[in-house]
């Protein structure tokens, strides 16, 4: 029996929409640009190739590591040296892909070196990626290529599994070295994203960042929630893809179902880059499913 997912092509085309929804956020970041057009054009974009976002588009900002997306309301632009990490995902089906790249807004490159480190990470991670091949091979080349930067790596955030309509699976790759004794298997979808600051390198939880999903099936006692949960199952979703007075009203009555994302935050205040590829372990070796066309 193979180890590969039955419909490996949908989880493909998942993946090269992401690479191209994470290409176009970053094209069209520039100062004065309003991070709400830039959520919006990438999430369209998904929309516009067949596939669905797997979660907002995160647009977090230096101290900010992950879980930032525009509220509904928002209008804060970009400014020039902002450097913003365009995360983002795309499913089909719930096949699953996500992506990242840090960039500098205005080209200032006051923190290139700090972007270098992350994107050299990634790539020395993925080299050692291989079937049965230790987890934490790829945990210790994230933290050595950082390092090697004068940079530290984000102890507290991992790359992680994926799994259908499951973005979180039930396996970590860590961004530093002895945390885990897993290992790869073949077939498996794995998300590596490297974090690399120039604070301390842990993270504390800051303001609500308007991502949430729901924990479990709410049940058909409401029907606008079971439609919720039905057009989003366990995904990350936002306030801003809900549309009707009645969607809001539901999502604010239903606490108890839903997890909400805080934004992290660099505990000593420092700036954060992270790159990001989702890959399939192949029979020898990682093949990067969200490589740039």
């Amino acid at each position: 029996m193979t180890p590969y997912p039955a419909d490996l092509d949908r989880w493909r085309t998942a993946a090269r929409i992401s690479a191209r929804a994470r290409d176009l956020g970053v094209r069209s970041i520039a100062p004065g640009v309003e991070r709400r057009a830039v959520a919006d054009k990438i999430e369209s974009f998904i929309r516009s190739q067949g596939a669905e976002p797997a979660f907002p588009a995160n647009l977090s900002r230096n101290v900010e590591a992950a879980h930032y997306t525009p509220s509904i309301d928002d209008t804060v632009t970009f400014d020039e040296g902002d450097l913003v990490k365009v995360d983002v995902g795309a499913h089909i089906e719930g096949a699953i892909a996500d992506t990242a790249e840090t960039v500098e807004v205005g080209g200032t490159r006051r923190h290139e070196n700090l972007k270098r480190a992350a994107d050299e990470a990634v790539m020395a991670a993925i080299a050692q990626v291989r079937p049965g091949g230790a987890i934490d091979d790829v945990s210790r080349a994230i933290e050595a290529t950082i390092h090697a930067r004068g940079f530290r790596p984000i102890q507290d955030l991992t790359g992680h599994k994926i799994d259908r309509y499951m973005l979180h699976a039930h396996k970590s790759v860590p961004n530093v070295g002895g945390m885990t004794g897993e290992r790869f298997e073949e077939g498996e979808i794995i998300a590596i994203e490297p974090f690399a600051t120039n604070g301390i390198g842990h993270i504390d939880n800051g303001p609500f960042g308007n991502i949430q999903r729901f924990r479990r099936d709410p049940g058909s006692s409401d029907p606008v929630l079971a439609r919720l949960f039905s057009r989003f199952r366990t995904l990350p979703f936002t306030a801003r893809w809900c549309a009707e007075p009645a969607e809001h009203e539901a999502l604010r009555g239903a606490r108890k179902h839903l997890q909400l994302y805080p934004v992290f935050l660099e505990r000593a205040g420092g700036i954060v880059a992270q790159a990001e590829h989702t890959i399939l372990v192949g029979p020898n070796r990682a093949e990067i499913l969200t490589a740039r066309d």
